[in-house]
């Protein structure tokens, strides 16, 4: 840590990245202070970056972990494989949300443990982690993840447009348009399956957890129930989560849970496991 802080870059500079850099910047995380960021295009970000006092330094990836001892993650699944190995080749630590793309990334943990680095995963969205990943240390028979989403946040998936579902007007009822392991879920809805990939990482891997997709319009924002049977706990776990203000498919819990993973690197006191 250096003398006045942990010394945060934010990977992928939209909605998310954006209101994490401006939390950090109004002092809501003592400890912590941003000097960099880096996007696909650095001319936008410069603009958007301008308004925050201080400002904070706009790089290209290559460069970012050069000025920060913690990168966020807050981009998107394809583009997680290259942020991941620029952070962990330079032995720096990654709070990341966009784990749709970690298997995608074969060689994350080689190259973590080769120079250093560590992967934290921010799982705001997901309930009760921290009871699933209690539960792994003994014996868990299953793990089932039932997700409902919102039409406007599957009509433009390709997955949906190539299997005929039509949600440009809402269905009258809900409909299932997925089952099967989180790892294909991931591959077909990388930008809504962080969750199932967390929620493998916890538990009991990517091909054992099943995952249940429907669209469905009567709820605010996109719903998790999580099912465990183990042989020291059973759990039925729900998140409802509420859209962005800013931008409808994206969760609201994303941004704290950003902030909620580095203030467990600054604080002296860490809850949870």
């Amino acid at each position: 840590m250096s003398s006045s802080g942990t010394t945060v870059g934010i990977a992928g500079f939209g909605t998310v990245g954006q209101e994490v850099a401006r939390r950090i910047c109004a002092g809501d995380l003592p400890g912590a202070r941003l000097v960099a960021v880096s996007a696909r295009d650095l001319a936008r970000a410069r603009r958007n970056a301008s308004s925050l006092a201080p400002a904070p330094l706009v790089v290209p990836l290559s460069e970012l972990a050069g000025h920060a001892e913690v990168i966020v993650e807050a981009a998107t699944a394809e583009a997680f494989p290259d942020i991941a190995r620029a952070v962990l080749s330079a032995g720096r630590r990654l709070v990341t949300v966009s784990v749709g793309g970690v298997p995608n990334c074969p060689d994350m943990l080689e190259i973590a443990e080769k120079n250093g680095g560590q992967v934290r995963i921010a799982s705001g969205a997901l309930p009760g982690l921290d009871a699933i990943r209690a539960a792994a240390e003994g014996t868990i028979s299953s793990v089932r993840l039932r997700t409902l989403l919102k039409p406007e946040s599957l009509a433009s998936e390709p997955y949906i447009r190539a299997r005929g579902f039509d949600f440009t007007s809402p269905p009258p009822q809900p409909v299932k348009v997925f089952e099967g392991s989180a790892r294909e879920a991931a591959a077909s809805f990388p930008r809504h399956f962080n969750v199932a990939i967390t929620l493998s990482l916890g538990g009991i891997g990517f091909d054992r957890t099943q995952i249940e997709v429907w669209c469905d319009d009567t709820i605010p924002g996109a719903q998790h129930q999580v099912d465990v049977d183990a042989s020291d706990v059973s759990l039925t776990l729900i998140s409802r989560n509420y859209p962005s203000k800013t931008n409808p498919k994206t969760s609201r819990m994303v941004a704290p849970s950003i902030m909620a993973a580095l203030r467990t690197m600054v604080v002296p006191l860490h809850v949870g496991s």
